[in-house]
């Protein structure tokens, strides 16, 4: 029996304000509202002291100023990034200037990959200048001074998303990768789904307790979130495949029919959404494209 999805909008948080959410974490928002960033991006604190600082947020020096009132009188040890997008990313060199921190985080971008990944994003894009002082691997921890973090790949809503577990305490910074708030954008071609849902399976095989998202409130029974979210893919994997069935052919098709009363803003998003199924289900054999799937192809049912 599949999860129902139910998802959370109740998060109302004030911008600049450092606001405690767990033992040991803080977190200061970013004044970066929209369809894609809910309330804004999240920026969490861990630890008192010397602390880390996962997901500087955006360029924004109203942000960057709150960070710094917040940590004033601690020092900030480590910034670590989840991923290249600019809502996350935006503010990092500035950040790692103002306080000498050292920046661990997911690896850049190849430069060839950085025009393929912003062409499809439709996000604030990926920050080309990124550039860490140390890429993290998979499964590797870095230790503060009252703190381990550990990186776990979890490539999906992009290529070089990492989440961040907490060591010892049952508590993940799941970045974009799970939201209690909307389902994870995935555009290809940098999102992959195949890569979204082995990421997701990776994430159900841990005993996390809390999530704590770069957007909207904290996920306090992740486990059935998560099982809700790979429930919600496969539907949608189903209902392509039966409007494939019907007739259609065309992604614009198959987002009229499935997306009824749309915002006019996520068309794109649902558009790059309804491709990303595509593409698995061409890799799978289950579907033909008239030619490598993209946004303007032509689809059938093999």
């Amino acid at each position: 029996m599949s999860t129902p999805l139910a998802l959370d909008h109740t998060f109302d948080d004030r911008y600049g304000i450092l606001t405690d959410v767990a033992p040991g974490i803080r977190r200061v928002l970013a004044p970066n509202p929209g369809p894609f960033t809910f309330n804004g991006t999240a920026t969490h604190i861990v630890g008192r002291g010397r602390v880390a600082v996962i997901d500087p947020g955006p360029n924004d020096d109203r942000h960057l100023n709150a960070l710094l009132a917040a940590l004033k009188g601690e020092t900030v040890s480590h910034i670590f990034l989840t991923h290249t997008h600019r809502d996350h990313s935006g503010g990092l060199q500035a950040l790692a200037e103002a306080t000498g921190a050292m920046v661990a985080g997911c690896r850049p971008l190849s430069l060839s990959s950085y025009s393929a990944a912003n062409t499809g994003t439709v996000e604030a894009g990926h920050e080309p200048t990124y550039q860490p002082d140390h890429v993290l691997s998979d499964g590797e921890s870095v230790r503060g001074q009252d703190w381990s973090i550990m990186a776990i790949a979890t490539p999906g809503h992009a290529s070089n998303h990492l989440a961040f577990a907490l060591d010892g305490t049952g508590i993940l910074f799941p970045g974009d990768h799970v939201m209690g708030w909307s389902t994870t954008v995935i555009a290809p071609p940098d999102g992959s789904l195949s890569d979204y849902m082995r990421s997701m399976d990776r994430l159900l095989a841990r005993d996390d307790r809390l999530f704590l998202p770069a957007h909207g409130a904290p996920v306090t029974a992740p486990r059935r979130l998560m099982r809700a979210l790979k429930s919600h893919r496969r539907t949608r994997e189903g209902s392509i495949r039966a409007r494939l069935a019907a007739g259609d052919r065309t992604i614009a098709q198959i987002v009229e029919a499935t997306y009824p009363g749309l915002d006019p803003r996520l068309k794109r998003a649902a558009g790059l959404s309804v491709l990303a199924h595509l593409i698995d289900l061409v890799d799978r054999g289950l579907v033909i494209s008239d030619s490598a799937p993209h946004l303007d192809g032509l689809f059938e049912p093999a």
